[in-house]
Formats: C-alpha cells, sequence, structure tokens
C-alpha cells in the first residue's frame, strides 16, 4: 500500500535534539503545535495511523529489522495515552509494551541495566519501553536513592549500551512528552474526579509534584547529554493530546518507512495451489 507523505515540513526534524545541544525545556512551548490545526487533526491521524499499521506489519513479516521506542515524561504528561491512541494501531503481537515500575528484588540483584536488556527488541518487533533504563539518572537522582558519583556516570553508560544495540541492527527511537506544571495539575485533578481514572491517581504523585523543579533540571541532562546520532531524543510538545497523537504517529512512521521493510518472498511455492 502506497501512502502519501505530508507536504509540511517533517515533524521529526523541528522535534529532534540535535547532539551537542544543550536543552532548556523552558525555552520550549508545551502548547506548540507547529502549524498543526486541531479542526483536522482526526482525518490527520486516522491516515497516520494506517501508514504506521501498513509499516509495522511488514516489518513483522520482514523479521529483519528491530525498534525501540522508549517514552518518557513527568507525571502524567500521557505515556500510556500515546501507547493507547497510537501504538493501539499496530499488531500487538509486533509490539510488546513494557512499563519500567519499582524494580523487584531479583532485578535489583543485577546492573541496573540488566532487566531493560531482556526487554529489548528481537527481529521484526517494535519494543514500547513506558518509562526506561532513564529512571536511573531520574528518580534515582532526584531522591538520592544512590550517590551523585554512581549516577553521574550512568549516562555515558546509557550512551554506550544504545550504541551497541543500534550497531547490532536496533533502531532506537526516544519520546519525551513535555508538558507544563498548570497542565500537570489539571491531569492529576481530573484523575482524582474521573471514577473512570481515579484508580491511576496515587498521593504520591502530589508528593512527586513538589518535586518538579528538580525533575525538569534531570530530563534537561537526559536530553542534552543523551541525544546522540545513533539513539536521538525527540521533544513531544504534549499539553495538547492531538498534537502528541499526531507527533509521535508521524515521527515512528517515517523512521519505519526509513528502514523500507519489504514482505518477504516465499521461496519454493507451488506452480499452482491445490487445497483439499
Amino acid at each position: 500500500m502506497a501512502h502519501r507523505r505530508s507536504p509540511r515540513s517533517s515533524l521529526r526534524l523541528s522535534l529532534r535534539v540535535e547532539p551537542g545541544t544543550r536543552v532548556r525545556l523552558a525555552d520550549i512551548d508545551p502548547s506548540d503545535s507547529h502549524g498543526r490545526e486541531k479542526g483536522g487533526s482526526a482525518l490527520e491521524l486516522a491516515r497516520g495511523l494506517e501508514r504506521l499499521r501498513d509499516l509495522q506489519e511488514r516489518l513483522w513479516a520482514e523479521h529483519r529489522h528491530k525498534v525501540l521506542v522508549v517514552l518518557q515524561g513527568i507525571d502524567a504528561a500521557g505515556k500510556g495515552g500515546t501507547i493507547e491512541h497510537v501504538m493501539g494501531a499496530m499488531n500487538p503481537a509486533g509490539c510488546p509494551v513494557t512499563s519500567f515500575n519499582v524494580p523487584n528484588k531479583t532485578e535489583q540483584a543485577h546492573d541496573y541495566l540488566w532487566r531493560v536488556h531482556r526487554r529489548a527488541p528481537a527481529s521484526g518487533e517494535i519494543a514500547i519501553f513506558d518509562r526506561s533504563h532513564y529512571e536511573d539518572v531520574l528518580v534515582v537522582r532526584v531522591h538520592g536513592l544512590v550517590p551523585r558519583k554512581r549516577w553521574e556516570r550512568r549516562y555515558d553508560q546509557i550512551n554506550a549500551w544504545e550504541r551497541m544495540l543500534a550497531e547490532e541492527g536496533t533502531t532506537i527511537v526516544k519520546l519525551f512528552l513535555w508538558i507544563d506544571r498548570d497542565e500537570q495539575r489539571q491531569r492529576i485533578e481530573a484523575r482524582y474526579q474521573d471514577p473512570a481514572k481515579r484508580w491511576k491517581f496515587r498521593l504520591g504523585d502530589l508528593e512527586e509534584r513538589k518535586r518538579w523543579d528538580d525533575y525538569i533540571v534531570a530530563f534537561e541532562d537526559v536530553l542534552t547529554r543523551c541525544s546522540t546520532d545513533w539513539a536521538p531524543w525527540y521533544v513531544i510538545p504534549a499539553n495538547r493530546k492531538w498534537f502528541r497523537n499526531l507527533a509521535v504517529a508521524e515521527i515512528l512512521a517515517d523512521t519505519l518507512e526509513e528502514l523500507n521493510p519489504q514482505y518477504p518472498q516465499p521461496e519454493d511455492l507451488p506452480s499452482a495451489l491445490v487445497v483439499e
């Protein structure tokens, strides 16, 4: 199936953190829609998801490429919503989702990358990380769970690990969902007020919110120090959920299109098929 590319400039280029760039989130408008309009967003997203669905099916069938999608963001940034509304368009057989919560005792007995490496994508897969190895330079840093000297060296370790994955054939896409403090407050309040969403609410969310400034500094360091040619970060303005979904779908589809996955041609087919 052929897909027409958008005539607009690629969001991949405008949202990508260029390696070596110092990121200041205060300079990035989390409500910026980059010229897109909500009125036509539903149709545009539907077309983008159709394109993404087709490309993922071909990638799964070809069973050659591996893709890792990392989703990070402060609490209530919309990681779950992004998985539901964008990644949900793809065949779950080829798109395993892993949520990295507090490590259990077995995971704590290993190095911090052990549990993450086990969930890296196999050939044909698009592995989706809801949070990731970056928690070990975010939560660990903000809460002082390990000494500074220890988490400081993890930036280089993470870059080296991601480079190894890339050199072994994994395409890495890292998406930081950027919302402002007011938007987070509204979303936390909405969780509490809505009976269907209240299960997501935790009192700990309020305690984490008090550390907003510390988290922003930690995220800025992650975006600055770990956006590389082999594993770039993209900062997604996520105050507007409709734009967040459009941007993520377009970035992923553009990435898969560059891989140019093709349906495999079976060998030794009979000249005619007779099914009895």
